[in-house]
């Protein structure tokens, strides 16, 4: 049976799976939530970006670095990577990765280890697992993901990344209570989205006022550019001039509708303030969602148990840990959901819609990713 409506979905995981719970819709409205950075974050992967990617990073409001901001997912210039290949019994520390290293290649000894595992012994894996910072020279940390696991032989990539991101990806929701008809936080969400939005990077937005859109960044020498925001973005992306990118970071908002805020045609008070905030705003359907978990939760296909059974654990009465998160989630789980991405990648950006910039498409979005990617971050940080 398939639900397109994702209340409907959010009802009917509220009776079978969290009615053991205070709040059963409450409870099921957060595990949606979770599935949105789910999806998020299978999507950057299959765009090939998992070896930037690092999850729930501290970054410094531009300008004001005592103030900062948890955000969900920043993808970040790799000064240098390497692979390692060993057979050790798990858990796959950080100790045994460090150690596994050639410093001869690979040095690290300014470096601080983390506690994190990357893989523990019940098979649960960490995803972009920091397993060291460091805080002199520059300021960078390291990241380990596990390439693929043969017999007992695993291929571990470790990427130095730089701590500034060249781009965030912040992913936002809220449900309501039935009967109500309008979340009483979805406002305040939808503020403290756009505020670290505007304050996090060094293009700054400045409305006119006849309302058109500029954009203002600081340069060297005590410069300061004011532009039309769309032509100083394209500036952006097409130099490789320090002043312009050193303090740029591209900001993406998720948004996800479940009854209250809006639909990708009917902008409301929310949507409007995350869509002047953040450079870009992407909706994800309902019926993006509504097939996401229907495949993965209610459909009957075997080939989903293990993620299912993922799923089912972690909000279990007894559960001892989480297994289907967007940091920790179970191993054969994760290469289900990859496989499941990789093979539907044309159809799953399909779900997305792009509220802003106007009439631009989830491929733009791609494509100014990759620039930003492949531009020389260590010249343009002086490294």
């Amino acid at each position: 049976m398939t639900y397109h409506s994702v209340d409907q979905l959010q009802n009917i995981l509220a009776n079978n799976v969290f009615n053991y719970t205070r709040d059963p819709k409450k409870a099921a409205g957060r595990s949606l939530g979770t599935m949105v950075e789910i999806i998020t974050f299978y999507l950057l992967k299959s765009w090939g970006l998992e070896q930037s990617l690092s999850i729930e990073r501290s970054l410094a409001e531009y300008g004001n670095p005592d103030i900062t901001h948890n955000v969900e997912y920043s993808l970040h210039p790799i000064l240098q990577q390497c692979e390692v290949f060993f057979s050790e019994k798990l858990p796959i520390t950080s100790t045994k990765i460090l150690s596994s290293i050639d410093k001869n290649v690979f040095s690290i000894t300014r470096f601080e280890k983390s506690n994190n595992s990357l893989l523990t012994s019940d098979l649960i894996l960490r995803n972009s697992c920091l397993i060291a910072s460091s805080k002199e020279l520059y300021s960078s940390h390291l990241v380990a993901n596990l390439a693929f696991i043969s017999n007992d032989d695993y291929k571990i990539i470790i990427s130095q990344q730089y701590e500034k991101p060249y781009a965030i990806f912040e992913c936002k929701r809220v449900g309501i209570e039935e009967g109500i008809k309008k979340g009483p936080q979805s406002i305040e969400k939808a503020k403290q989205g756009a505020y670290v939005a505007r304050m996090l990077s060094s293009l700054q937005k400045v409305r006119m006022p006849s309302g058109e859109l500029y954009g203002l960044i600081y340069k060297f020498n005590n410069e300061i550019c004011i532009k039309p925001y769309a032509e100083l973005m394209a500036e952006i992306m097409e130099s490789e001039n320090p002043s312009l990118l050193c303090d740029f970071i591209l900001t993406v908002g998720v948004v996800s509708n479940h009854g209250n805020w809006f639909t990708s045609d009917n902008h409301n008070k929310e949507l409007k303030v995350l869509a002047q905030s953040y450079d870009w705003l992407i909706f994800l359907t309902d019926k993006g969602l509504s097939e996401f978990i229907n495949h993965i939760l209610l459909d009957s296909e075997s080939n989903f148990e293990p993620v299912k059974k993922a799923f089912l654990e972690s909000y279990n009465i007894k559960r001892k840990r989480t297994r289907f998160t967007k940091v920790q989630i179970d191993y054969k789980a994760d290469q289900i959901l990859q496989l499941y991405f990789s093979d539907n990648l044309i159809g799953v950006e399909n779900w997305f819609n792009v509220i802003s910039p106007k009439d631009k498409s989830m491929q733009e979005l791609k494509s100014q990713i990759f620039r930003l990617k492949n531009k020389n971050w260590r010249e343009i940080h002086s490294l």
